[in-house]
């Protein structure tokens, strides 16, 4: 059975087993203790759980499907490995599609929308320790992929979200997790940033909304070359020509 005992700080609450495993097996990739390209084995995990292989393999296909892992055919899941040049080509993707979905949401989006973002963005205002990592990573996403969806464009939803599950936000968590000195600061620029998006797009300032994502979307993308090491000029290499002319003017 799974307990805290023998999942170390892995503290788990009344929800669906799958979803249970999925969360150990979250915060076990954020701390570290799976690295990129490890494999994940069903039987291994399970014996370790205490449980059957079945909701561990549904799990699995739940980190797939959150793009903190991929399966290959007749091999297994192993938890994702990204080239800097994937990793380059999802940043430059992210500033594009966010722009424009920001940009397109401002003119349209509703208050109960507006309000729903600022309710994620607060629910995250406190989770600044190590092992609120995994829960802040989650609200992240949805904070983003609630953005996108307010501009109306279902298309756009699925395009983003296929850029986001090759972004690799868990391994800028997982360098946070071994150096606890930047996680305070470094989340609360993120806070103040996605509260600067949030008033733009209260205003339905689509020119100003477009600008705070960028900001924020850089800012990121310094984190990837400060903390992972992609190089700046593959990062720029990635950036659609003349975006910022054609999303913001």
């Amino acid at each position: 059975m799974i307990s805290e005992t023998n999942l170390d700080f892995e503290q788990v609450n009344r929800k669906p087993l799958k979803e249970e495993i999925f969360e150990v097996l979250h915060k076990r990739i954020i701390a570290g203790k799976y690295a990129p390209g490890d494999w994940l084995r069903q039987e291994e995990i399970a014996s370790q759980l205490g449980v059957s292989q079945t909701p561990v393999r549904e799990a699995l296909d739940l980190l797939v499907s959150a793009g903190l892992a991929e399966r290959e055919p007749f091999r297994g899941v192993r938890v994702m490995q990204l080239s800097a040049e994937e990793i380059a080509e999802s940043y430059g993707m992210r500033l594009f599609l966010e722009c424009t979905a920001a940009a397109a949401a401002a003119e349209i989006i509703s208050e109960d929308h507006l309000q729903s973002l600022v309710k994620i963005i607060e629910q995250t205002k406190d989770l600044i320790t190590l092992n609120d990592m995994s829960t802040q990573r989650h609200l992240n996403r949805e904070f983003h992929l609630g953005i996108v969806a307010a501009s109306g464009n279902s298309l756009l939803s699925k395009l983003y979200e296929m850029v986001t599950n090759s972004f690799p936000d868990w391994m800028l968590y997982e360098y946070m997790f071994r150096h606890p000195e930047l996680l305070e600061a470094s989340l609360d620029q993120e806070y103040q940033e996605h509260m600067a998006i949030i008033h733009a797009l209260g205003a339905h300032d689509g020119a100003r909304s477009a600008r705070e994502t960028l900001v924020h979307i850089q800012n990121l993308g310094g984190e990837l070359v400060s903390y992972l090491g992609i190089p700046q000029e593959l990062l720029k290499a990635k950036e659609v020509r003349d975006y910022q002319q054609l999303i913001i003017s």
